[in-house]
């Protein structure tokens, strides 16, 4: 066996290591699932909550009426439950309200 086969073999996993970190490495106190085509966020109805997913922070504001308010990179837009709208260059839609949870889709 070449010694040099299980180094040569760690640097070729280094990209789909980092990728997969960018990728679900979704930080915040709320869950996160994120893939290729984006995250989906779920947000504790109650209080604000923000996350960091996709290089920028996501924040539930608060929900009123069945629409969200929700803060993506800084732009603060009202998203209507089955809606989407555009913020700072990201697709955000709410795809579910309950008593508990306000789930939320952002992606490029």
């Amino acid at each position: 066996m070449n010694p040099a086969a299980p180094a040569r073999r760690a640097l070729l996993a280094l990209p789909i290591v980092a990728l997969a970190l960018v990728l679900a490495g979704c930080s915040g106190s709320s869950t996160t699932d994120c893939g290729l085509d984006g995250c989906t966020i779920a947000f504790p109805r109650s209080g604000e909550a923000a996350v960091s997913v996709l290089g920028i922070e996501a924040k539930l504001v608060g929900v009123q009426n069945d629409v969200a308010d929700i803060e993506v990179a800084g732009q603060r837009v009202r998203v209507p439950v089955g809606a989407e709208t555009r913020a700072a260059g990201f697709t955000v839609g709410v795809e579910r309200l309950t008593s508990s949870e306000v789930v939320v889709r952002v992606r490029p």
